[in-house]
This record gives C-alpha cells, sequence and structure tokens, in this order.
C-alpha cells in the first residue's frame, strides 16, 4: 500500500518554513560558490532525499563535500571524501546562529567558506551574518512537508520520463524553496526583462535563454498561502491561459501568470497521482501545443527496468 499525502496546512509552520527556506539558501550558496556553472542554474540545486534534502557532492579545492538537510533526525550533516562526518542540530535558532554553524562544518571539512551573505528572491532581505531573530522550528511539519516531497519527487521522476527532450532533474531551487522539473524545446526563446526581486538579471535570462514549460511546487512561501502546484511557459504562447486544463480543481492566475493546482485537491483526491500527473500532462500539453513544439519530443510514461523503445 502507498504511504497516503500528509496534510500539510502552510499557515501552523508558515514561520518554519521561512526559515527552512532562509537555511536552504545558506546552504545552497555552499555548493554555488564552489561549483563551475551548469545551464539554468542547475549547478545550485538542492535534491530530494529519503531523509531530507541534499547538495549532492561539492567539489572545491582541496576535495569534496556533501551538506544534507536530515529532516528526520533533524540534523544538518557535512561529510567529506576522507571520511570526516560532523553535524549540527536543526531546531528554533536565528539565522545568523546557524549561518556560523555552516561555516565551521565547511571548513571542518576542508573546504573555504565563503558564499554571498545575502538572500535572493525574498522582499528587504537581511545579511545572514546580521538576522539575529530567533526562529522557531516546527519538527512535525518538516517532517510532514518531506514526506510530501518524496510523494512530488516520485510524481515529477514519472512525469518526466515522457519526455524525449532536453529536461531538468527534479531539483529544489532555494531562491524561491520550490520544487521544480522542466522541459525545453530546443528552440531559443526572447531574452527575458529580468526584474525579479534580489535575483540578478543575468541569472534569470540564462535560466529562460531557451523555450520551457516547467512545473513545480511551492508549500505555500512567496505570497501562495497554501501548497499548490503550479505550470507555466516562457515566452507565454498565445492562447495559453485559455486552454483546458484537468483537474477541475486547477485555474489560470492571471497575477502569477500560470496555471496552479491547491496540494489539498491533489491529497483528498482518489488517486493522488494520477490527479497530478492529469495536471502535468495536460498544462504541458496546452504549452507545448499553443507553442508549436515538435511532437517528436512526446512519448508515454515509461516503466522500471524496461528500456524504451526507440
Amino acid at each position: 500500500m502507498s504511504r497516503p499525502w500528509p496534510d500539510i496546512p502552510y499557515e501552523p509552520w508558515a514561520e518554519t518554513c521561512a526559515a527552512l527556506h532562509l537555511m536552504s539558501q545558506v546552504v545552497g550558496k555552499v555548493r554555488i560558490a564552489h561549483t563551475p556553472w551548469v545551464n539554468h542554474s542547475w549547478h545550485a540545486t538542492l535534491y530530494v532525499t529519503p531523509r531530507g534534502l541534499t547538495t549532492g557532492p561539492i567539489h572545491h579545492e582541496n576535495g569534496c563535500l556533501t551538506l544534507s538537510f536530515d529532516l528526520q533526525d533533524h540534523l544538518l550533516v557535512c561529510e567529506n571524501a576522507s571520511g570526516w562526518r560532523a553535524s549540527t542540530e536543526l531546531g528554533p535558532t536565528s539565522i545568523s546562529d546557524f549561518t556560523a554553524g555552516v561555516g565551521r562544518l565547511v571548513e571542518g571539512a576542508g573546504a573555504v567558506f565563503d558564499i554571498h551573505g545575502a538572500p535572493n528572491e525574498i522582499p528587504d532581505p537581511v545579511p545572514f551574518a546580521e538576522d539575529h531573530v530567533q526562529r522557531p522550528y516546527d519538527a512535525d511539519a518538516v517532517e510532514r512537508f518531506h514526506d510530501a516531497l518524496l510523494q512530488i519527487d516520485r510524481v515529477f521522476s514519472r512525469f518526466s520520463t515522457a519526455f524525449l527532450g532536453k529536461t531538468s532533474p527534479v531539483h529544489l531551487f532555494w531562491g524561491s524553496f520550490d520544487l521544480a522539473v522542466t522541459r525545453f524545446s530546443g528552440q531559443p526563446a526572447p531574452e527575458h526583462p529580468g526584474g525579479v526581486p534580489y535575483l540578478p538579471d543575468a541569472v534569470t535570462r540564462e535560466a529562460y535563454s531557451h523555450e520551457v514549460s516547467s512545473a513545480g511546487f511551492w508549500p505555500g512561501n512567496g505570497g501562495a498561502g497554501e501548497a499548490m502546484f503550479y505550470s507555466y511557459a516562457y515566452p507565454v504562447p498565445e492562447g495559453f491561459s485559455a486552454q483546458t486544463v484537468e483537474p477541475d480543481s486547477a485555474r489560470w492566475d492571471s497575477e502569477l501568470g500560470e496555471f496552479v493546482l491547491p496540494y489539498e485537491a491533489v491529497r483528498t483526491s482518489e488517486d493522488p497521482e494520477a490527479t497530478l500527473l492529469a495536471f502535468l500532462q495536460s498544462t504541458y500539453t496546452a504549452a507545448s501545443r499553443c507553442a508549436d513544439w515538435d511532437a517528436a519530443l512526446n512519448t508515454s510514461l515509461q516503466k522500471p527496468g524496461i528500456p524504451r523503445t526507440v
């Protein structure tokens, strides 16, 4: 029997979510400080693991390390290639203290801790070292959030198998704190106008250098107010907003310029995986049809252990 999708109402853990968001930025910036640029900022992201989130291997001048959020035992774990391992507890703290703790772990692993010291994509950002406000940490809510990420990662990964073109990994962007997966038509896109708050325009323009159909999940941050799935296209093709998508609880959000679907509508449906796949597939189909993508890029959902027929 598959595990039930957890209830993750945003408001009760909003402050914890905000703290975890900032913590993920500190950790993500360690990766970006040591990793050569990969297209669309894929070198900066975090990945879902059975226990939480990880940077994956970070290669640096003196070796290799990994930083991982263990959201079951509530630790930030640092490991290096020499077998050294250390951790710091996740709990109520200030972002300044958390940042100092990350610095000690990174330096203990043999790397230089020198990151861009302020948040991105957050209104009125306070430099990490100057953010002394004590933040709460609701461990139960964090565990349920991780359980949701595991379910969503599984469905997003399965959805990825039905496309033959360039596809991103399923990864968490710590700037906006969303789990996302993106498909590319292969065609260049018009230059993005930029203007994302506290994000260099050069980063945004490189991210949207080519046509995309992108889907993702927010836990409720960024003004959403509730856990939400989204799907958008860049550039927005003519007629996209008028397309009919599934399920019935999905809608076009004119302010965001994308389709949205409440997480709760997925969680409480008879078949959450099928409901989410219907949203992902129908919004992608709408985007690719309106933008006249090559239909040869599409294939069926694949199964474990069976090679795709060429």
